[in-house]
């Protein structure tokens, strides 16, 4: 492990945890007024820590502070580029600063473990700030080609109020990719982290508020849940959401834009990402190796795993054999020890709706590896499953169309090439894809007729800052990361300057 758990880094958690937990409107902490929510460990089935969720004065508050210092033009205009850049490099010292503590909050709340959050998340949070900090000066306009006598020249203009809706599964990381484009684009934000998994974003945020001299409005934060996050969809105080979660609360995303004020919408939404695995394959053992890796770290609970593996019939037993032998050696575990390699899933509804799944799996395809939840010892109140994998499943079976978002794995054998492209695109969703083969012209061919957003060839999960993170189909709309974000952040403005007689 790069970093060890530090003793004193439980004890500071534990008593910050007892410290009462508030919500950040327009520069101040306010105590919620809706209803107490307790924010539990997913390993032991205990409380981390209660508050007050805000009300929905409360969150149309947040959304009237950001509009009011938008409108001030205070950092959209008065504030630097280079002022905006130093900002968001400050805020990257905090994270990296303060790497063992976030990192042991999101590992508590989540239920990933601690290696994951420290190597994975929260290193890659202070990345984020870095990089966008380096675009606050270079997202430039153009000079249109018009008739003589005429100049025409678009700007890239501030978006307005930024409602930012995180998910559960990559808390800080997820709210980075969203605040850090949004401020370096001259924007205002309200941050609504899931109220599952909280925590690392609100201690953020205090260290924020503690070292920084942001203006008051600039970035608000309301902890509250989905019902009454709703209120964000609908303010006309908000220009922008940005949701990340499930392709139905999407939809309604959508709906409530189309009541309310029209305000732009971007949607990371769900997956059902295929894995292709030819036979002729180079190196499959490091191929199976890698491919079961990222399906089956933090829990499964990623949209973008290849929660499919098509295999073509010649290796499928090899790669079938090599995948049940790695989910038999899984330890499930408290996420904090050093030796466990699967936490507990993040909370009571998504450990009942993964065994649903599990359940129905049961009665499409033959289990072969896990299939049950894994609650012993220490652990016993804990909301663990096993790595589960089923084999030669039907491509009309649920568990193929449906996303399940969990250590759930279908794997169904394929002859040809055009049978693996059918197989992988009849889903309704399109967010990644992944070829193994050792035929670099098959390869091209794959990835050009794949219906997703992104394709990992011979490598599956490869992401960076500079490469566009998003999907087709219903798996949402709009990019992350990379300079496509930085669209969904700006409004493009033409101007018409006359210079003739």
């Amino acid at each position: 492990m790069m970093n060890i758990l530090q003793t004193a880094d439980l004890a500071w958690a534990e008593q910050w945890l007892k410290a009462e937990k508030k919500h950040y409107i327009n520069g101040a902490w306010i105590r919620g007024s809706g209803a107490d929510w307790q924010v539990m460990n997913p390993a032991t089935g205990q409380s981390l820590c209660g508050f007050a969720l805000a009300d929905v004065d409360q969150v149309e508050g947040a959304a009237v502070a950001a509009h009011d210092c938008h409108k001030s033009d205070i950092w959209s205009r008065r504030t630097t580029r280079k002022e905006r850049a130093d900002m968001l490099n400050a805020i990257a010292r905090l994270i990296r600063d303060n790497l063992e503590k976030l990192s042991l909050l999101e590992s508590l709340a989540n239920g990933k473990t601690y290696a994951e959050a420290i190597v994975d998340d929260i290193p890659t949070c202070a990345d984020i700030f870095e990089y966008y900090a380096g675009w606050t000066d270079k997202h430039y306009g153009e000079v249109s080609p018009v008739e003589d006598g005429f100049l025409n020249f678009t700007t890239k203009d501030p978006v307005g109020v930024c409602a930012l809706i995180a998910p559960w599964n990559f808390p800080l990381y997820q709210a980075s990719l969203k605040i850090a484009p949004a401020l370096a684009m001259g924007n205002t934000v309200v941050m609504k982290p899931s109220e599952f998994t909280p925590l690392a974003t609100l201690f953020l945020f205090e260290l924020i508020d503690r070292h920084l001299d942001l203006p008051k409005g600039l970035l608000n934060l309301v902890l509250t849940d989905g019902g009454t996050a709703n209120q964000l969809t609908m303010s006309p105080n908000v220009h922008k959401v940005s949701f990340t979660g499930s392709t139905n609360v999407g939809r309604k995303i959508v709906q409530n834009s189309g009541m309310s004020n029209l305000k732009a919408v971007t949607l990371e939404l769900g997956g059902k990402s295929p894995c292709i695995f030819f036979d002729d394959t180079k190196n499959l053992d490091a191929a199976i190796d890698r491919a079961f890796t990222v399906m089956f770290s933090h829990k499964g609970e990623k949209c973008s795993e290849p929660t499919r593996f098509l295999i073509q019939k010649g290796i499928y037993d090899r790669v079938l054999e090599g995948l049940i032998a790695k989910a038999e050696a899984v330890r499930c575990g408290d996420p904090l020890a050093a030796d466990t390699n699967q936490g507990p899933q993040c909370n009571t509804a998504q450990f009942d709706r993964i065994m649903r799944y599990i359940d129905i799996g049961k009665s499409e395809a033959e289990l072969v590896a896990g299939g049950t939840d894994d609650r012993v010892g220490d652990t016993a109140e804990g909301l663990f499953i096993r790595p589960t994998i089923f084999s030669n499943v039907p491509q009309s079976s649920r568990i193929v169309q449906e996303e399940i978002f969990g250590p759930v794995l279908a794997c169904s054998p394929f002859d040809e090439a055009e049978d693996a492209l059918r197989m992988a695109n009849d889903t309704a969703y399109g967010l990644a894809a992944g070829v193994y083969t050792g035929d670099v012209s098959r390869a091209h061919r794959m990835a050009e007729r794949l219906d997703a957003g992104m394709v990992f060839v011979n490598r599956y999960g490869c992401y960076g800052l500079s490469s566009p993170f998003g999907g087709f189909k219903q798996s949402g709309w709009g990019k992350e990361m990379a300079i496509h974000s930085l669209s969904s952040y700006t409004r493009t403005k033409a101007t018409w300057v006359y210079f003739g007689d």
